[in-house]
C-alpha cells in the first residue's frame, strides 16, 4: 500500500486499507483526547448561555446516533469490504460523538431530546436515497458543521465544553476526507455533464443546511463569538471545496486522512 492508498498492483487504483489504518489507530487519539476533558469541573455557565448550549448539544446528540444498518447495507453492496470495514469505524466514531454530547448535556444539567423535526427529515431524505447521494448528504452535514466544532473547541465559554469541541473536532477533519474519497470513487465514471448538474443541486441542498444549522445552533454560536452569517459563509467555502474534489473525475488517487497541522487547525492548536 502506498501513502495515498494506491494498491502496489497499480498505483493510480485506490483502496480503503489507508483508511482502516487510521480509525484503528486513532481509538488511542481518541481515548487521550477524551482523558484531558475535564469533567468533573462544574458547568460554568448559566441563563442564556447554558440554554443556548443545551439547545445545541440536544441536536447533536440526536443527530450523530444511530447504527448506520441501513448505511452499512448499501457499502456491502458496492462491493468493496475494505470500504465497508473502514465506513463500520466511521459510524461508531459517529456514535462516540453522541455519547460525548450527550455526557455534555449531563454537565449542563440537561436531558436528552427523543426527536426533532431536522433530523426526522435529514434521516427520511438519506433512508430513501442510494449510498452515493447518502454519502453526498452526510459530506454537506459535515462540511456546514465544521466550523461549529472548531469554535466549540477554541471559543466555548467553557473548559468541559471546549474539550467536547476538541474531540469532535479532531474526527470530522478526518470524516471529510474520507467521504469526498469514497464519493470520488462514485463519480469517477459519471459523465462530466451529469457530475454538474449534480453539483448545482447539491449546492442548493448545502446552502439549505447551512441555514438551519445557523437558526438551530446561532445563539451557541452567538456565545462562542461567532455571528450566523460569517459561518454561513465558512461552511460554503468549505462545502464547495469538498465537493469540487469529489467531483474532480480525473484526479487520481486519495485524499486519505487529514494531516497534523490540519488537525490542529481544526481543535484550535491541539496536535496529537
Amino acid at each position: 500500500m502506498s501513502p495515498d492508498g494506491a494498491s502496489r498492483d497499480n498505483p493510480r487504483t485506490p483502496t480503503f486499507a489507508i483508511w482502516v489504518g487510521h480509525f484503528r489507530d486513532n481509538l488511542e487519539t481518541q481515548a487521550a483526547m477524551e482523558r484531558e476533558i475535564p469533567w468533573g469541573a462544574p458547568c460554568t455557565l448559566a441563563g442564556p448561555d447554558r440554554a443556548a448550549f443545551v439547545r445545541s448539544f440536544q441536536r447533536f446528540e440526536l443527530g450523530e446516533d444511530g447504527d448506520g444498518a441501513r448505511l452499512l447495507a448499501k457499502a456491502r453492496r458496492a462491493g468493496d469490504p475494505e470500504y465497508v470495514e473502514a465506513l463500520q469505524m466511521l459510524v461508531a466514531e459517529e456514535q462516540r460523538h453522541s455519547a460525548l454530547f450527550r455526557r455534555g448535556l449531563d454537565h449542563l444539567g440537561a436531558p436528552t431530546l427523543s426527536a426533532h423535526w431536522s433530523d426526522a427529515a435529514f434521516t427520511q431524505l438519506r433512508r430513501a436515497l442510494g449510498l452515493r447521494t447518502e454519502l453526498a448528504l452526510f459530506l454537506v452535514a459535515e462540511s456546514v458543521a465544521t466550523d461549529y466544532f472548531t469554535a466549540l473547541a477554541t471559543r466555548a465559554p467553557d473548559p468541559v465544553l471546549r474539550g467536547i469541541g476538541r474531540r469532535v473536532a479532531s474526527d470530522e477533519v478526518h470524516h471529510l476526507r474520507f467521504q469526498v474519497d469514497r464519493l470520488h470513487v462514485g463519480f469517477a465514471d459519471t459523465p462530466r455533464v451529469v457530475r454538474g448538474g449534480f453539483g448545482a443541486v447539491w449546492t442548493v441542498v448545502a446552502a439549505g443546511a447551512a441555514t438551519v444549522l445557523v437558526v438551530d445552533h446561532g445563539r451557541a454560536l452567538h456565545a462562542c463569538g461567532l455571528r450566523r452569517r460569517q459561518v454561513w459563509l465558512g461552511g460554503m467555502r468549505r462545502f464547495v471545496a469538498q465537493a469540487r474534489a469529489a467531483l474532480a473525475g480525473d484526479a487520481p488517487g486519495m485524499l486519505g486522512p487529514a494531516l497534523a497541522d490540519e488537525v490542529a487547525a481544526a481543535t484550535g492548536g491541539t496536535r496529537h
